[in-house]
């Protein structure tokens, strides 16, 4: 009886040594996928949620999958940070250990939430003109502006929408120093972040101003993980 206990315990603890083994080289392979897909300077941290692993990898389905990517740039637009959880990836474990590079890793839907920093939404803003902070749904900006030949310091909170060609920003109310007026001034302060194509395929359902910027959540169906 004393050995039959002995070597279960020993079976139980293999079996945990090669769950958590088996973990760590799935998410790497998933996580070298989705570093070529993207061209990331830094390898993405993957996690898969879920015990035992075993029985995910042999179904070749992994229920939910955590994600952080760091900064990403794409088409000239930079994303300080990407964090996301998939859902129902499918990842066939017999294409991973017999050939990688042609497993059709997807994930059957996806939420995220991207990070455009201050420095980055200033980048875009017009000339002359900066994003001072970002506080409770409002996009703060200054700068100045010509105003009859004149350098005028302008200030204005911005009200955030999504559009088709990302987030577009317009001011609810421009003031300038001295009293000064500008009937065109909300045109020439009003500015669009282009975000329109995501990482994952995420698609635009909210944002929300941080302490450092914007933060854009979005969700995605059918997402494969690989070019």
């Amino acid at each position: 009886m004393r050995k039959l206990l002995v070597f279960l315990i020993v079976v139980a603890v293999l079996l945990v040594v090669v769950d958590r083994v088996a973990v760590v080289g799935v998410q790497r392979e998933i996580a070298s996928q989705i570093e070529a897909k993207y061209n990331l300077a830094a390898t993405p941290t993957v996690e898969i949620k879920g015990i035992p692993f075993l029985t995910q990898a042999f179904q070749g389905r992994y229920e939910e999958i955590a994600i952080g990517m760091g900064a990403v740039t794409q088409n000239g637009v930079r994303l300080e940070r990407v964090d996301a959880t998939l859902f129902g990836v499918s990842a066939p474990l017999m294409q991973l250990i017999q050939d990688a590079e042609k497993a059709d890793i997807r994930a059957e839907r996806v939420t995220g939430t991207v990070v455009i920093s201050i420095a980055s939404l200033s980048a875009r803003a017009p000339r002359g003109i900066k994003v001072a902070g970002t506080n409770n749904g409002t996009v703060r900006i200054s700068g100045n502006l010509s105003v009859l030949g004149q350098s005028v310091p302008v200030t204005a909170d911005m009200k955030i929408d999504v559009v088709s060609a990302g987030i577009r920003l317009t001011p609810t109310k421009v003031e300038f120093a001295n009293g000064a007026s500008l009937a065109n001034a909300a045109r020439l302060v009003s500015f669009t972040y282009p975000v329109k194509n995501l990482p994952l395929n995420l698609k635009i359902t909210k944002v929300t101003t941080t302490s450092n910027g914007l933060a854009v959540q979005g969700t995605a169906t059918d997402v494969p993980l690989k070019g």
